[in-house]
């Protein structure tokens, strides 16, 4: 593990330890929160540091528990969620692709130049791999560029980091975690995984858990001194230290972090003919920078 992941789970652990903050529920604040919109029937809660579990009875996910859970939350679709066995499970729909077929959502963090997140995945039993997709939380760097606008992240707009789960010809031996990253540095039209993937060879097994952590850290000026880091079960998948997120100050610090789980890509051999299900637990969030 990274000196900086290391330094990580010494400070949460010190923090409980010290304080005592071990809280009942789906959720633990490690961080005052930051309220916004007093005026609000129900404040908003912007994290810097946060850890959710999922410990509730099965049922939808509402719009409200994820409030909840996570703070200041947009475009959460209720009706892709289930919790199954204090796990939160997503429906993708069968010959569906784009976020349409399953969950794109944003949650609002205090805005920082270095930010750790991590959380647990599975596929379920039947899962049909197809093409790939976006699996899991990620960061909105600046204006969050995503969707193969590489001219917008080039321009200084932003960028992005999140995961996707990838079988190249859909081939179902051969399938894996890889990166995909936005930023200013960017030479692809769409997210750059730099050819990094988890497992090296062979697939990645269904109704496996498996622990995805991100790291990132801004770039100075305009120099090419930022980092980008993607571990999978505590190996590094990718560890890049000459990333320029952007030149700007305001669009090189995280903003706020993304739920991407979906099919594609957005032609169509992207897609599956049967229902997916993907279960995702044990989210963290640490702001380690302002």
């Amino acid at each position: 593990m990274s000196n900086i992941y290391q330094q990580w789970k010494g400070w949460t652990l010190s923090i409980i330890a010290g304080a005592g903050l071990l809280f009942s529920g789906c959720q633990e604040d490690l961080a005052t929160p930051e309220i916004i919109d007093e005026d609000a029937t129900e404040a908003r809660a912007i994290y810097s540091s946060r850890n959710v579990y999922f410990t509730q009875s099965n049922g939808q996910f509402s719009s409200s528990d994820a409030s909840s859970a996570f703070g200041n939350i947009s475009g959460w679709d209720a009706g892709s969620t289930y919790i199954s066995s204090n796990t939160l499970r997503i429906t993708l729909a069968a010959n569906v692709v784009g976020t349409s077929g399953g969950m794109e959502s944003r949650i609002d963090v205090s805005d920082g130049t270095e930010y750790w997140l991590e959380y647990t995945v599975r596929f379920h039993s039947q899962f049909d791999w197809s093409r790939g997709g976006k699996v899991g939380w990620g960061f909105q760097v600046g204006d969050g560029v995503t969707g193969c606008r590489a001219s917008d992240a080039q321009a200084g707009q932003g960028g992005s980091m999140r995961a996707m789960w990838y079988s190249p010809n859909s081939n179902p031996s051969r399938v894996y975690f890889q990166p995909y990253l936005y930023h200013q540095g960017m030479t692809s039209n769409c997210g750059e995984s730099f050819g990094a993937t988890y497992p090296s060879s062979g697939a990645l097994s269904r109704g496996t858990w498996y622990t995805i952590g991100f790291y990132m850290k801004s770039n100075t000026g305009s120099s090419y001194n930022g980092t980008a880091e993607m571990k999978v079960n505590g190996s590094t998948v990718l560890r890049r230290d000459n990333i320029k997120w952007a030149s700007s100050d305001s669009k090189r610090k995280v903003k706020g972090l993304y739920y991407s789980v979906f099919r594609g890509g957005s032609q169509s051999y992207w897609g599956s003919g049967s229902v997916g299900y993907i279960y995702f637990d044990d989210l963290k969030w640490v702001k380690m920078s302002s």
